[in-house]
């Protein structure tokens, strides 16, 4: 087979779930020793398009060959017998075994005799992790002490112990702080070396520039592009898949910035939280950057009273306030977006008209009656206000897009009236479509006067919609810097001033 041959090639493919078309006549390939980003809004057809490669799904029309075979695959066992290996966003390992338990289970080397040959295990597993360039991980800990990177190399390891082809990575980096995502891609890369074709879906694009040879656009169920990613840019691929121009994934509006509607002077929580003073002003848009553990999320969480401050001092509106809990945080008027909306943020098998409503039931209840009717009415006009897409205000929160879902849990904060809003990574693991979308919501708070706080891990983000922007690092406001003061060269130095700062 010549390197331009598909070893997979999806022709025509289609699907249907209920009468709704979510695949129509969709053509795909992936090469040996290639690295394929699949493309697409929430919504698109990606997740339907690998389960069918993965053997999750029958495609009710089209082909599929492999290696030059046209097969069925008819479950999850076929795909991999077929070399192709799935490793899922939401990992499939069993936290009890070991990390050489879990790569060999359900095919263990046996021993003459037919028992399990736990040498065999153990050795085949340490080689499969040095491959990897995973020695530090010892082949017998239990999976459940993992951090969520060293549990994606088990996964990797575990399809490269079926002699996987074909490797299909959902949204892999969108749980790894940047260390782990570079450490990542140079896995991937080394794997393309080897011959391993790879199936890339994220939401990333810097990580498809850096990564991908070709990439596959998805829109609405359809097959829109496959490009060489030499042949497009940025703003190409955000057109493709939006269907429509976007001139900038943050569109920053021009507001009347007010004044001063909260103040925090020398505030200390921990080691996490230390001498942090600074001022938010109202239409204005406060950026905070900075790398994981630098404090960042711990201070939202002091400011909105989960983990009350120890010392210092927060104005509000004028007046001193002491914040002990988040109750009290959204009485004065702050809100705060979680950066984890699942675990935080939303509470997934309850309709969206029960989420919005959440953080204001004490408002819409009459004893331990709730207005209905006026829930109703509150959560049918946010979700059009704020553009979710949704069958009804009574669809399970958890059936949405993950850009639906942050602008349902956003709602779920506007409804308290909030002066000053903190939104912690606020488009983390949408699409590019939806993070536009946020971003405009944002636009249209500030010139209502609400004042945001964002914390990003996306320095394009904070560049690109604050006013200002602080640099935390070891707990601590390493700078302030104006919008035209806040260069990516800048903002990158005082993200690593820690040291300097311990």
């Amino acid at each position: 087979m010549s390197a331009d041959t598909p070893f997979v090639t999806l022709s025509g493919v289609s699907k249907a779930f209920a009468g709704v078309k979510v695949l129509k006549d969709v053509s795909f390939d992936v090469r040996a020793g290639e690295v394929h980003a699949l493309l697409g809004e929430n919504g698109a057809g990606k997740s339907t398009l690998i389960k069918i490669l993965s053997g999750l799904y029958t495609p009710d029309g089209g082909t599929i060959t492999v290696d030059g075979r046209q097969m069925k695959l008819t479950s999850p066992r076929d795909a991999t017998a077929a070399g192709i290996a799935t490793v899922y966003q939401e990992l499939l390992l069993f936290p009890e075994l070991s990390v050489a338990e879990n790569i060999f289970l359900g095919h263990y080397p046996r021993t003459s005799s037919g028992a399990i040959d736990w040498s065999a295990v153990r050795s085949r597993a340490r080689d499969l992790l040095d491959q990897l360039d995973t020695r530090e991980l010892d082949v017998d800990t239990k999976v459940l002490t993992l951090s969520v990177a060293q549990r994606q190399r088990v996964e990797i390891a575990k399809a490269l112990s079926r002699d996987a082809k074909i490797l299909i990575m959902d949204e892999p980096t969108a749980s790894l702080v940047e260390a782990d995502v570079q450490r990542l891609m140079g896995i991937v890369r080394q794997l393309r070396e080897r011959g391993v074709g790879i199936v890339y879906v994220s939401h990333r694009l810097p990580e498809i520039f850096a990564l991908a040879d070709r990439v596959t656009v998805l829109r609405d169920g359809a097959h829109v592009a496959t490009r060489d990613i030499g042949e497009v840019d940025e703003r190409q691929l955000v057109s493709l898949m939006v269907g429509r121009p976007i001139d900038s994934l943050f569109p920053k509006v021009e507001a009347a910035i007010g004044d001063t509607v909260l103040q925090v002077d020398g505030l200390n929580r921990g080691r996490q939280v230390r001498d942090i003073s600074f001022s938010l002003r109202k239409g204005e848009i406060l950026g905070i950057a900075g790398l994981v553990g630098s404090g960042r999320t711990e201070l939202a969480l002091t400011l909105f009273g989960m983990t009350p401050a120890t010392s210092g001092t927060v104005v509000l509106d004028g007046k001193p306030v002491a914040i002990r809990s988040p109750r009290q945080a959204r009485d004065l008027g702050i809100a705060y977006v979680p950066e984890d909306r699942g675990l935080q943020g939303l509470v997934k098998p309850m309709a969206i008209r029960k989420n919005i409503s959440m953080a204001t039931i004490d408002r819409l209840s009459s004893g331990i009656f709730i207005r209905a009717a006026q829930e109703a009415r509150r959560a049918t006009e946010a979700v059009k206000r704020l553009g979710v897409r949704c069958r009804s205000i009574g669809q399970p929160v958890g059936e949405l897009s993950g850009g639906n879902q942050q602008k349902v849990v956003i709602a779920k904060w506007l409804e308290t009236s909030p002066k000053v809003l903190i939104l912690d990574e606020p488009t983390r693991g949408v699409d590019v479509g939806a993070k536009a979308e946020i971003h405009t919501i944002m636009g249209e708070l500030v010139r209502q006067g609400v004042a945001i706080l964002m914390i990003s891990s996306e320095l394009p983000e904070v560049l690109g919609m604050s006013d200002r922007v602080l640099v935390m690092a070891g707990g601590r406001i390493m700078e302030e810097l104006s919008r035209e003061e806040a260069t990516p060269e800048r903002v990158g130095a005082a993200m690593t001033a820690h040291k300097e700062a311990a």
